[in-house]
């Protein structure tokens, strides 16, 4: 129940995150999409899901490098 939840939330900000990119809203669109990331992350764990387990986090680390990049 929650793990389903969790995914419905994930691809839900995911989804945002693109809307948000298509209209430029940034920095919004970066925040949306870690915000996905970071949910399917933790939904893929609670599932053992290896392959969503990588692509969730090698993208955490990429929109965290990111955000980090912009403060610089």
């Amino acid at each position: 129940m929650i793990t389903n939840l969790l995914k419905w939330i994930g691809t839900t900000l995911t989804l945002a995150g693109a809307i948000a990119t298509a209209l430029a809203l940034d920095p919004l669109n970066v925040y949306l999409f870690n915000m996905g990331a970071m949910t399917w992350f933790v939904a893929a764990i609670r599932m053992k899901e290896k392959s969503l387990i990588v692509v969730n986090g090698g993208l955490l680390l990429i929109y965290i490098f990111g955000i980090l990049w912009r403060l610089v």
